[in-house]
């Protein structure tokens, strides 16, 4: 139980944040500048108060590599502070949100005053490598999870420079598509014109999957697709999306759709197919007359609720065959499946996001979007799938963070008022999970009432 009231509580956010703000010099730089080796993953447990409620909290610190010759401004390993923004390789993904976590945490222990709920800790240092070996850490480690009512993710960004919450990602199911014709690529002068290609084959192929207004055209892939429904469609409206400013940051002359609402769907709660390239032939500069005797196409969908992996491979299988079949090509065709990571989605009137949206509410004076994220984001997934927990994506970076890309960065606002958010979500959090639980209690005391009456 809380050890104050509702006074107290505001007082205690007020020295959390001031805190925060006077000593947000000392979060920023690593002290004495010290390099740290870290494991492939670690678990950690701060408190078990078993009336408090306990909250997981996942994030990475390994990163993607970086050369200052890759055209970055600075040294990507050297965390730079210019006008406002800290740039580094992992400032924003994702080692800024795992410190501002840890930073959360050292405000309330530096003001002697209780955590007000309990934490555990994954903390991964292999993320961007696909995360091998964690699903069997964490089935091993079962127990861990055995008393946790939350998992908090924040390994994403804003979509623009206001806050938000993301309740769902898509997932991706990655194919290749094979076609071989011969043993050996033969000379186009000498055998053009009386083989069957296998890029041609290809071609074909590839063109038949989606048509020029990005819709796929396998036969039942939106079968399965969720609808949308009014409480959803509600969400798009108070999104703050500036489609000019989304078109400038991806420099493109013009998008699919014309309206937010369309493109955000779109981008979150649609399924997406993307060609990725060709492998084998001649793809360098210059000419070079080669007849490839095999050649592999690599394409994606990225699937939404309530798509499956096994029925969305069947479909493309399917399809290929059916479409190969037509060509009357001696040639041999090979579909696999490489990469089959499933969507996620949560229920935005979960605990957590009730508590998320008051914390925000108290550090930045308004409400957070509600908005997914078009990419993949396996991990999500797995935990729901495991640990039966509620899971939510809290960010804290920005849309033009750039993780992944040259000069990534995050700003010294966000990263402060971040660790405000974190703090503040604590005592939020307590708040409202002492609520449910006194309500259960006067539920299961009335529920045992009428069974002894």
């Amino acid at each position: 139980m809380l050890p104050f009231g509702e006074n107290a509580s505001e007082k205690l956010e007020e020295d959390l944040f001031h805190y925060i703000d006077t000593h947000q010099d000392d979060f920023v730089q690593l002290h004495d500048g010290q390099t740290i080796q870290f494991p492939p993953a670690i678990l950690a447990q701060l408190g078990n108060d078993t009336d408090k409620a306990t909250v997981c909290f996942y994030g990475h610190v390994d990163v993607q590599p970086a050369k200052k010759e890759d055209g970055w401004k600075t040294d990507p390993y050297t965390l730079t502070e210019n006008n406002g923004n800290l740039y580094g390789r992992g400032a924003t993904d994702n080692k800024g949100p795992v410190l501002a976590w840890i930073h959360a945490i050292d405000t309330y222990m530096a003001l002697k005053k209780d955590i007000p709920v309990n934490l555990k800790f994954i903390i991964e240092g292999v993320e961007e490598t696909g995360s091998p070996g964690l699903v069997k850490l964490l089935k091993e480690h079962e127990k861990f999870f055995s008393d946790v009512d939350y998992i908090v993710i924040s390994d994403n960004v804003w979509l623009s420079r206001k806050p938000a919450l993301t309740y769902g990602t898509r997932g991706n199911a990655y194919f290749f598509v094979e076609v071989e014709s011969g043993k050996k690529d033969l000379h186009s002068g000498t055998f053009g014109g009386i083989i069957h290609e296998s890029m041609r084959d290809m071609v074909y192929l590839l063109a038949s999957l989606v048509d020029t207004s990005g819709r796929i055209l396998i036969p039942g892939i939106y079968d399965d697709v969720a609808p949308l429904t009014e409480e959803e469609n509600k969400l798009y409206n108070s999104i703050d999306f500036d489609m000019e400013e989304h078109k400038n940051n991806t420099e493109v002359n013009t998008f699919l759709y014309n309206t937010k609402e369309e493109i955000l769907q779109h981008m979150w709660r649609y399924p997406s197919l993307s060609i990725h390239g060709i492998e084998g032939g001649f793809s360098g500069v210059g000419t070079k007359t080669v007849i490839p005797s095999k050649v592999i196409g690599k394409f994606s969908i990225r699937q939404v609720p309530n798509m499956q992996i096994p029925v969305v491979e069947k479909l493309v299988r399917k399809h290929l065959e059916d479409v190969f079949a037509k060509l009357n090509s001696p040639n041999r065709l090979k579909v696999s499946l490489e990469i089959g990571a499933m969507p996620w989605v949560a229920k935005v009137d979960d605990p957590q996001y009730e508590a998320a949206k008051r914390a925000i509410r108290k550090v930045f004076g308004i409400e957070p979007d509600l908005i997914r994220d078009g990419s993949t984001i396996p991990l999500a997934r797995t935990f729901q799938d495991l640990t039966k927990k509620k899971v939510m994506m809290l960010p804290i970076g920005g849309a033009d963070d750039g993780e992944h890309s040259q000069n990534e960065k995050i700003s010294r606002s966000n990263y402060i008022q971040g660790t405000k958010i974190f703090a503040s979500f604590f005592l939020e959090l307590s708040k409202l999970h002492e609520d449910l639980q006194t309500k259960s209690n006067l539920k299961n005391a009335k529920i045992a009432q009428l069974i002894e009456s």
